[in-house]
C-alpha cells in the first residue's frame, strides 16, 4: 500500500463537492424553470443526474487509481483485484438508482425493457467479474488472514534476481555463507515468529543484508513495517554476545536518530526469541537497479538530479557521524511518487557483528572503495566513491569495474583506472566526465571531501545543461 493515504483525499473531497452541490443548484428556482428538450429533463432534474453520474465517476476513477497504487508488499494483494469489481458493481447499483430517481423520462425514452436488459446485464457481468476475482485470489485472501504461524514460507527466491546476485557477492566478499537449509534460515523453532517486539509478523518479503526481512504491522497505529532481522543464537561465546548485541543497539541508535526526507526512517530495534531485529519504513518503490542497463537508463538530467538527492542524503548522513557502507543502486529506492529513499543505513555494519572472521570486507564488491578492499577504517568519502560508482552505471548502463572472478574485480577497483565515460557516452558533456573522475578517485586527498560538493557540482551541471 501506499506509505501514506492522502492521496485519497482530493477524490474523496471531489465526490462530497459534487453530491452537495447537485441538490443545491436543481433547487435553484432558475433551473426549475428551464427545460432540457432532447433529454426531456427539466434542468434542476438534469443538474440532480449529472452530479450523480460524475460522483460515480470520480468514485470508479478513485478506485482505478486504488489498484494501482495497492501491492504486495505494503498491503493485502487481493485487494488490488478486488477493488474494480467491487466499485463498478457499487457504480451499476447506483447508477440505475440514480436513473430512476430524476432521470424516468430518460428511461421511457430509451425504453424500459431495453433499459432493465443493460441494467441486468452489467449487474450479472459485474458480479461474475466480483466472483471471478475472488476466487482466483482466495488463496493469497487465506494467507492473510490466517495466524502469521501458520503462514506457509515464502522463499528468498521472491527478491529480485539483483538482489540474490547482491547476496552471493556480499558472501563472497568475506561473509561466511548462511545455512540454506528452510529451517535453519527462515524459521525460529520451526515457524516463522508471530511477534518480533510489538511487531505482528505477516509474512515473509525475502533476505536482506542482516537476514531474513519480514512485513510487519504495528497494531497500534496501524502502520506497516518491513523488519529486518539477525540471528543471534549460533554465538556461543556469552562474552561474544554481549559486544555483539551491544554493538548492533549501538548501531540501531546511531541510524535511527537519522531524520532526512531521503532517508529510510527506522522506527525501531530489539531482540526476540535470539532474533535481532530492526523496524523500518515500508518503501512502495523500485530501485536504482531497474535503470542500471540498457535500454531502461533514465534521462541525464533526471540521473543526476537523483544522485545529488542520494549525495545530500550521504552528507547528512556523514555529519551525525554515520556511514552507509553499502551504497548502491539496489538500496536506493525511487517511490511511485518520485522520492528518493537510500535504504539501509549501517546495515553492513550491523550484519558485520554477528559474523566471526576479523578484516572481514564489507559491502557489495562492485561498488567497494579501494580502502574498503584493502580492510582499513572507513568514512564519508567511502560513500563519496560507491556513489561514483552508481553514477557511472546509470549513465552508461554497466559498472566501471568489471572482471571474471572476485579477486580480478578487487584489484581492479583498488589499482585500475575507470574508462573514460564519455568513451561510452559521447553525448554526455565534458563536465560529467570531470565529477565522475574525481569521485572515483582512488586516493582520499584527490577525491570529493564531503557529499554535498558533489551534490553541488551535480546540481550545476544540471542547470547548465538546462540553459
Amino acid at each position: 500500500m501506499s506509505k501514506s493515504w492522502t492521496w485519497i483525499g482530493p477524490y474523496t473531497f471531489a465526490i462530497l463537492a459534487v453530491l452537495l452541490a447537485g441538490p443545491l443548484l436543481s433547487s435553484l428556482a432558475v433551473l426549475q424553470s428551464v427545460s432540457v428538450p432532447y433529454l426531456q429533463l427539466n434542468g434542476g432534474h438534469a443538474i440532480r443526474l449529472a452530479a450523480d453520474l460524475l460522483a460515480l465517476a470520480i468514485l470508479w476513477t478513485l478506485a482505478f487509481a486504488a489498484s494501482q497504487r495497492i501491492t504486495n508488499s505494503g498491503g493485502p494483494g487481493f485487494l488490488r483485484n478486488l477493488v474494480l469489481p467491487s466499485t463498478t458493481l457499487v457504480v451499476i447499483l447506483f447508477a440505475n438508482k440514480a436513473f430512476r430517481t430524476v432521470g424516468l423520462p430518460l428511461i421511457d425514452q430509451m425504453g424500459p425493457s431495453r433499459f432493465a436488459w443493460g441494467y441486468a446485464v452489467g449487474l450479472i457481468g459485474s458480479g461474475i467479474w466480483l466472483t471471478a476475482a475472488w476466487i482466483l485470489n482466495i488463496r493469497s485472501l487465506r494467507e492473510t488472514f490466517d495466524s502469521p504461524n501458520q503462514t506457509r514460507r515464502q522463499g528468498a527466491q521472491g527478491l529480485p534476481e539483483d538482489e540474490e546476485k547482491d547476496a552471493e557477492l556480499e558472501e563472497e566478499a568475506g561473509a561466511p555463507p548462511e545455512p540454506k537449509s528452510t529451517a535453519s534460515t527462515s524459521t525460529i523453532n520451526g515457524h516463522t515468529p508471530g511477534m518480533l517486539g510489538r511487531y505482528k509478523v505477516l509474512k515473509e518479503l525475502g533476505r536482506g543484508a542482516m537476514g531474513l526481512v519480514y512485513l510487519g504491522k504495528d497494531p497500534t497505529i496501524q502502520r506497516f513495517v518491513a523488519i529486518k532481522t539477525m540471528r543471534l543464537d549460533h554465538i556461543d561465546n556469552d562474552d561474544k554476545l554481549q559486544d555483539i548485541k551491544a554493538r548492533f543497539f549501538r548501531e540501531a541508535e546511531s541510524t535511527g536518530r537519522l531524520s532526512h526526507p531521503n532517508i529510510v526512517t527506522i522506527y525501531d530495534a530489539g531482540e526476540e526469541d535470539d532474533l535481532g531485529y530492526i523496524a523500518m519504513e515500508l518503501i512502495d518503490g523500485t530501485p536504482l537497479k531497474q535503470w542500471a542497463r540498457k535500454p531502461s537508463l533514465m534521462p541525464v538530467n533526471e540521473v543526476l538530479l537523483t544522485v545529488a538527492t542520494v549525495a545530500d542524503a550521504l552528507d547528512y548522513a556523514h555529519q551525525q557521524g554515520v556511514v552507509h557502507r553499502d551504497v548502491k543502486p539496489a538500496n536506493i529506492m525511487l517511490t511511485k511518487d518520485r522520492i528518493v529513499k537510500v535504504m539501509d543505513f549501517g546495515i553492513a555494519k550491523m550484519a558485520s557483528s554477528s559474523k566471526t572472521q576479523t578484516n572481514m570486507v564489507l559491502g557489495t564488491p562492485t561498488y567497494m572503495s579501494p580502502e574498503q578492499i584493502a580492510g582499513k577504517k572507513v568514512d564519508g568519502r567511502s560513500d563519496i566513491f560507491s556513489l561514483g560508482i552508481v553514477l557511472f552505471e546509470l549513465l552508461t548502463g554497466q559498472p566501471p569495474f568489471t572482471a571474471d572472478n572476485l579477486s580480478a574485480l578487487l584489484f581492479g577497483i583498488a589499482h585500475h583506472p575507470h574508462p573514460a565515460i564519455q568513451a561510452l557516452r559521447p553525448d554526455l558533456p565534458p563536465m560529467v566526465q570531470e565529477i565522475v573522475n574525481r569521485a572515483l578517485q582512488k586516493e582520499l586527498p584527490h577525491r570529493y571531501r564531503r557529499a554535498e560538493e558533489l551534490a553541488h557540482e551535480l546540481r550545476t551541471c544540471l542547470q547548465k545543461l538546462a540553459a
